[in-house]
């Protein structure tokens, strides 16, 4: 488990963390007069302490990317993210025979999603589909990546996570991710009976789910004498995922690993790593840092091939930022697209942040990042149309990083 000091969030992000022994709002928690506030920028600094640009961090994120590696990670994971094809079973289907094929591979974990209300990924029960990958596979990590912890009560997620302990022990990842993963009215249908305090209360929450395992409820709490059960099963690994310098900061301050979401991120992955590492304070859990990078990637026999496929990828990102969440499209209707010249744009900056290629391309790519991150670990998603090439590709990747079928 996660030691203390505890945590509770106090405004928004970009406003303060405080380290303390207590909770807001609830009978029986007060916090110490000791708290600890540290500021959290919502970008990237300077030496100065200044703020700076997007584009003056990218070019400062791409100057420390060495030309060759220096050293490799030995794990490498997967996050499937159950893109869906008609009928929306099969891609469930589809994430069980891709989490087959990676505990035959060697891949060390394999992560579920929880997304909302979003036709382009079917994984909304995360616990449920770990339970069905645990029970398929022989020997690799099933985690969640991650479940979205305002929109639970902090003693389900306990509890669910406490059985899939049980069944599956030294197996079960438990990922935690602060977004709702939905759009604000799905969020709100999610949480409305939930009686939430505030518009991000994840603090709130996560501070509650450690104290059911640790059993640290003060004397005169309510929630003294609730037990998460099975009482005598420890919560697995906790991870808290993201996509900023907020989250890397809040895992090393609680001594969690951590999960950087480059697949989609905005934010500088090289800071955020190495302030995580820089910033990490051992805990009972975890008495180092350690970090995951994850990475969306495509690979495929050739560099034209794998760039077809990405098309895909192309074509999903684009709806999005215009607020279309639409099932995938073929590689065919995506190359078809009649992009304007601003949407091309969009397209070559989201881009820089693939690894799109054959296994040498990708592997030359992957292990620069790789060496300016210092990542522990790396997971890779392949948000494709079509399952075979999704199957190829991680096949691919298993041959290029060296992997070991079966013996991770």
């Amino acid at each position: 488990m996660l030691g203390v000091p505890l945590v509770y969030y106090s405004g928004r992000a970009g406003s303060e963390i405080y380290l303390a022994y207590g909770s807001p709002g609830i009978p029986g928690f007060y916090p110490v007069d000791s708290a600890i506030a540290l500021q959290f920028r919502k970008g990237p600094a300077d030496r100065a302490g200044r703020r700076i640009g997007a584009c003056a961090a990218r070019g400062r994120f791409e100057a420390r990317i060495a030309a060759r590696p220096t050293w490799f990670p030995s794990p490498f994971s997967i996050f499937p993210r159950s893109p869906p094809a008609p009928p929306g079973a099969v891609a469930l289907r589809n994430s069980l025979d891709l989490a087959r094929l990676a505990d035959e591979l060697g891949f060390t974990r394999y992560w579920v999603a929880e997304h909302h209300n979003l036709p382009s990924i079917a994984s909304s029960a995360p616990d449920i589909m770990i339970g069905q990958i645990a029970a398929i596979t022989a020997r690799i990590r099933v985690g969640s990546g991650g479940v979205m912890l305002p929109n639970h009560a902090p003693l389900m997620v306990a509890e669910r996570f406490k059985v899939l302990e049980a069944l599956f022990p030294g197996r079960i990842d438990l990922g935690l991710g602060r977004a709702p993963g939905t759009d604000p009215v799905t969020s709100y249908a999610l949480r409305r009976r939930q009686d939430s305090g505030g518009d991000d209360d994840f603090l709130q929450r996560f501070q509650e789910l450690i104290l059911f395992e640790s059993k640290a409820f003060p004397e005169n709490h309510p929630f003294r004498s609730v037990r998460a059960m099975p009482e005598d099963v420890a919560l697995p690994p906790i991870w808290l995922l993201g996509s900023s310098g907020y989250s890397a900061q809040l895992a090393a301050m609680v001594g969690a690993g951590f999960s950087f979401a480059y697949h989609f991120a905005d934010h500088d992955p090289v800071d955020a790593m190495l302030s995580y590492r820089d910033q990490f304070k051992p805990s009972a859990a975890r008495d180092k840092p350690y970090a995951i990078l994850a990475c969306a990637v495509v690979c495929a026999d050739s560099d034209a091939e794998a760039d077809r496929l990405a098309s895909t990828i192309d074509l999903n990102f684009v709806r999005r930022r215009r607020g279309e969440y639409l099932p995938l499209e073929s590689p065919e209707e995506a190359t078809a697209y009649p992009y304007s010249p601003a949407e091309r744009s969009l397209i070559a900056r989201n881009r820089a942040r693939l690894f799109v290629g054959t296994k040498t391309t990708v592997l030359e790519r992957l292990a620069a990042m790789i060496d300016a991150t210092k990542a522990d670990e790396v997971m890779v998603t392949t948000m494709i149309y079509d399952h075979a090439a999704r199957r190829h590709s991680y096949e691919l990747l298993a041959e290029a990083f060296g992997l070991d079928a079966g013996k991770k």
